[in-house]
């Protein structure tokens, strides 16, 4: 399995919008749509598309925010796999091959997420690859988890 993560460009946008969150996720994490307008209005935001071979998959949104913490933070913003595509064990093939990313790309000593709490499945997701909540809340109230690298 070749996992290959692709900035969203005018080539793949169209295709990246029919990404679907499931509707029992949708109370936990914003649609593509809100997702590429929010990187539209905050420069930090890096949206990709997560694609298994040559197939779209999934979608994340990361970046690099200064003057948090001591040197800024290295955010995992956003990380979904499309409905029709969950269940098959790709939301842990795509989280590790993006973790690998954001180390190879920031040379970040962590890496900061924030989780509606009772997505309980991507609790556990985040838990196996060594996130842990840190006893922050980010501005929309979500607990935010930390990985160190």
């Amino acid at each position: 399995m070749t996992v290959h993560i692709k900035e969203v460009t005018n080539e793949n946008r169209a295709e990246i919008l029919k990404l679907q969150i499931h509707k029992r996720q949708r109370s936990f994490i914003e649609t593509t749509e809100q997702c590429l307008k929010d990187a539209l209005e905050c420069k930090y935001y890096r949206p990709v598309g997560l694609y298994l071979e040559n197939t779209l998959v999934g979608f994340a949104m990361y970046g690099f925010f200064p003057g948090e913490g001591d040197n800024g933070r290295v955010w995992l913003d956003r990380y979904f796999i499309d409905a029709k595509h969950q269940g098959q064990g790709l939301g842990t093939v795509l989280l590790n091959a993006l973790i690998e990313q954001l180390i190879k790309e920031y040379d970040c000593p962590e890496i900061y997420l924030s989780i509606v709490e009772e997505n309980k499945a991507a609790c556990h997701l985040y838990k196996k690859f060594g996130f842990s909540f840190n006893g922050e809340a980010d501005f929309n109230n979500e607990r935010v988890m930390v990985k160190k690298i």
